[in-house]
């Protein structure tokens, strides 16, 4: 009886133990399916996601390139429908005049002409035609009065692109040369450079202008490509990105993929210990900076061109880091720009500099400091506030004080900015227009805001000897100035031909590498006390809320 009993128990441990093995093998079957998922999960999610970041990213491009594109060709059609109401139908001196003149706020446009019904060049803004313009081929676009012609110069191979204003009741059109690269995506909208090709063509496609040497190559290689249309002008852009010159490849995916996968772990290990605790403001460094005093400023002399004097300085900010290297402007200020950190680093300069060159300027009366002031500066009385706190009982009067606004960014009021500017030459500062003809405003700031001073871009200056309509622009300019009885300085002079252009056709001030780059205080303070060792005192005076008030026994108006 115990016996079979005993062998049927041991045949049912038997079993129970071969399920549990068997179990066993499962849960490992599983753990190494799960395994599996784990470690080629993150692989899979890293390339489907970097696919669609490139897809999307020569996407973007596309687009940006045509509202780009838009944008470019509407402001050379704004100027063309001015010159149409002018009506122009020739090439008498009037008509080259009125060409001339629209140059200075057409922007983005290289040239103006007046070309016959059949796309032939009659004249430029230049004078009578002397280089042909051939018409590769022409295409209409949604508006009937405008037509987009592909041109090549007579030069060489360069091609641009010329919109046609047809003006049906003349024997005439009105034309308008756009280079080819000002359409082309050379950043991306988040303003990196673009890393890719691109190609902007006529319905006909008909090449405009290209990026990247081969781009049909890149389209029958490339990983990603994009096409987009203007609906407005018909212009057809295409992008794409090749295998060799983008991290969204397939051997990088996996190569990247497989690293991510197995350091994973440590990474977040490593980033839970050493990284802060706290998110790092992306301002963090250079609002630190600002309190530190490491955002210093540099003066860069500015001439008068016939005494040889030096009249006054630029004031120009360098970031001087701990280590002692510095940092350009260029890479920081557009970033504090739209912030209000760009208040705060003007006040800490216009402090600074009261410090450094006070005494300096105490005792030359003539001499003037000019500070750049970001748009945002302009709105309400913080600018005021900010000047009486740094200069008033200081030895900088406010009549030695020019504040510079640049016409590269666009006013938004210009009557609330009008009566500020007012206000502040009340206080005897003086308001100058930085990087004239630059901008998409031309003359209006000049006209309508009344300023003291006009300042020429550089790249007119180095044009002078080398563009007939430079040396236009600038003796335009030098007219105008004489006319609104301002005083005009030059940017950016470095060679003496420069020099003596400038002063023969009027011009009074000028800056540039020529007399000397920007220098620190001591530098700055050592070639002023070289030059003038003795100076004349500077008449005090008392900042209100009226304006500036000379200190008794001082003559109203000997600080201005």
């Amino acid at each position: 009886m115990l016996k079979p009993t005993f062998t049927a128990l041991r045949q049912l441990q038997l079993r129970k133990g071969k399920g549990q093995v068997g179990r066993f093998k499962d849960y490992r079957l599983l753990a190494a399916v799960l395994g599996v998922l784990v470690t080629t999960g993150p692989v899979l999610w890293f390339y489907t996601w970097l696919h669609k970041q490139g897809e999307a990213e020569v996407s973007v491009a596309a687009s940006w390139t045509v509202g780009n594109v838009d944008v470019q060709i509407g402001r050379a059609v704004s100027v063309l429908e001015t010159l149409a109401e002018r009506r122009i139908n020739g090439c008498g001196d009037a008509q080259l005049e009125l060409l001339r003149r629209a140059m200075l706020t057409a922007g983005p446009v290289k040239e103006l002409s007046v070309v016959s019904p059949q796309g032939r060049t009659l004249c430029t803004d230049r004078g009578d035609a002397i280089a042909s313009r051939e018409v590769i081929s022409s295409a209409p676009t949604a508006d009937p009065r405008i037509l987009l012609d592909v041109v090549r110069l007579d030069a060489g191979d360069e091609r641009m692109l010329r919109v046609r204003r047809v003006m049906p009741s003349s024997r005439v059109s009105l034309a308008a040369l756009l280079p080819a690269e000002l359409l082309l995506p050379l950043v991306t909208p988040g303003g990196s450079r673009f890393a890719g090709y691109a190609r902007i063509a006529l319905p006909d496609d008909t090449v405009v202008g290209g990026l990247g040497s081969d781009i049909d190559a890149a389209l029958r290689d490339g990983l990603m490509a994009s096409r987009a249309r203007s609906d407005r002008y018909g212009l057809v852009v295409t992008t794409a990105t090749a295998r060799d010159s983008t991290l969204a490849t397939y051997h990088d995916v996996r190569r990247v993929g497989v690293v991510v996968t197995g350091l994973l772990a440590l990474i977040i290990l490593v980033g839970a210990l050493l990284l802060p605790r706290r998110e790092r403001h992306p301002f963090y460094d250079i609002e630190r900076a600002i309190g530190a005093g490491e955002l210093v400023p540099y003066y860069q002399p500015i001439v008068d061109l016939k005494s040889g004097a030096i009249v006054g300085a630029e004031v120009l900010v360098r970031w001087r880091k701990r280590d002692g290297s510095l940092v350009l402007p260029s890479t920081f200020v557009p970033l504090l720009e739209p912030t209000d950190l760009i208040l705060d680093m003007t006040r800490s300069i216009m402090r600074q500099v009261g410090e450094e060159v006070g005494a300096l300027l105490e005792y030359r009366a003539n001499m003037y400091v000019a500070f750049n002031i970001a748009p945002r500066h302009f709105m309400g009385d913080t600018l005021i506030d900010d000047i009486a706190a740094a200069f008033v009982g200081g030895p900088i009067s406010t009549s030695q004080i020019v504040l510079e606004l640049t016409e590269r960014y666009e006013i938004e009021d210009l009557a609330a900015t009008r009566s500020l500017i007012a206000e502040l030459q009340g206080l005897g500062c003086r308001v100058a227009i930085d990087d004239v003809g630059t901008g998409h405003n031309g003359l209006s700031y000049i006209l309508k805001l009344g300023v003291d001073i006009i300042k020429i871009d550089k790249m007119f200056v180095d044009a002078i000897g080398t563009e007939a309509h430079s040396r236009a622009i600038v003796d335009t300019l030098v007219d105008l100035a004489r006319n609104l009885r301002m005083q005009i300085v030059a940017e950016g002079v470095e060679t003496f031909e420069q020099v003596v252009y400038l002063r023969d056709h009027g011009i009074t001030s000028a800056q540039g590498f020529v007399f000397s780059p920007p220098l620190p205080a001591t530098a700055f303070i050592q070639l002023i006390e070289a030059i003038d060792p003795v100076g004349q005192k500077a008449p005090r005076a008392v900042l209100t809320g009226e304006g500036v008030l000379p200190v008794p026994g001082v003559p109203r108006g000997a600080a201005a």
